[in-house]
């Protein structure tokens, strides 16, 4: 049997992992996948929280370009980390392990509002907590609220699911001699300018000895065996 490394993880899912080929909004089949797999992690005894994204509905940075305030594009792109919060969670629930959305904006007629003791209490009790709305702030990335919610809860890893399979030395779609980095530091990641996350995620993960696991979340079960330390993957943490 698997044996987990961590017993407390966030991941952090882009709100593009959940559109698959769809190109737009949620592909059911792709969210019940995911979903299957954070079920399973949890099945293996490991505490999850999950921050997702929203870009599979809304990007308040493209919006910002046609007229919308910066700031109104961002609280809008909360809205849409929300939406598929409440479908991810759904979808766990359906999977047979119970799921709680807490949102950093208030909205109790959809959803309960963040707090770090509420979240540690779902935690506590076994359940998948999703962390939707960012950091309910603008200008702010939900790499930035995945790094922020996996300090605030105590987590020993922050899982970096994306459409690559680790860290590359250059972005291998475009450089076919891009290799791939087994392990590098949060230092290296940030001077190198290496875009898996944010500037500010990479610095709070560093400040705070947060290792960073980066994998693709295209592989089936990738989730529990990155928490396994199997599948491909890059560790950034402190060398």
């Amino acid at each position: 049997m698997e044996a987990p490394l961590y017993k407390r993880v966030l991941v952090k899912v882009s709100g593009e992992a959940l559109m698959g080929p769809a190109g737009f909004g949620l592909h059911q089949p792709t969210v019940d996948r995911i979903a299957a797999d954070l079920a399973a992690t949890h099945a293996l005894g490991v505490e999850l929280g999950v921050v997702v994204g929203g870009g599979n509905i809304f990007r308040g940075v493209q919006v910002s370009s046609q007229g919308v305030d910066r700031a109104t594009g961002d609280y809008m792109g909360m809205l849409a980390t929300v939406m598929n919060g409440l479908a991810l969670a759904a979808a766990i629930m359906r999977a047979g392990t119970q799921a709680r959305v807490l949102s950093a904006l208030d909205m109790p007629a959809v959803c309960e509002t963040y707090t770090r003791p509420r979240a540690l209490a779902h935690l506590d009790r076994g359940r998948i907590v999703l962390f939707a709305a960012g950091t309910g702030n603008p200008f702010f990335t939900t790499d930035t609220a995945a790094a922020l919610r996996a300090i605030e809860t105590g987590c020993e890893a922050l899982l970096k699911a994306t459409n690559v399979d680790g860290v590359y030395t250059a972005d291998p779609k475009k450089d076919p001699s891009a290799t791939r980095y087994d392990r590098i530091s949060h230092d290296e990641v940030i001077q190198k300018d290496l875009k898996i996350m944010d500037t500010a995620a990479f610095a709070l993960a560093r400040e705070n000895a947060l290792p960073v696991i980066v994998f693709s979340i295209h592989e089936p079960g990738s989730i529990r065996a990155a928490v396994c330390g199997g599948g491909r993957a890059t560790t950034v943490a402190t060398r």
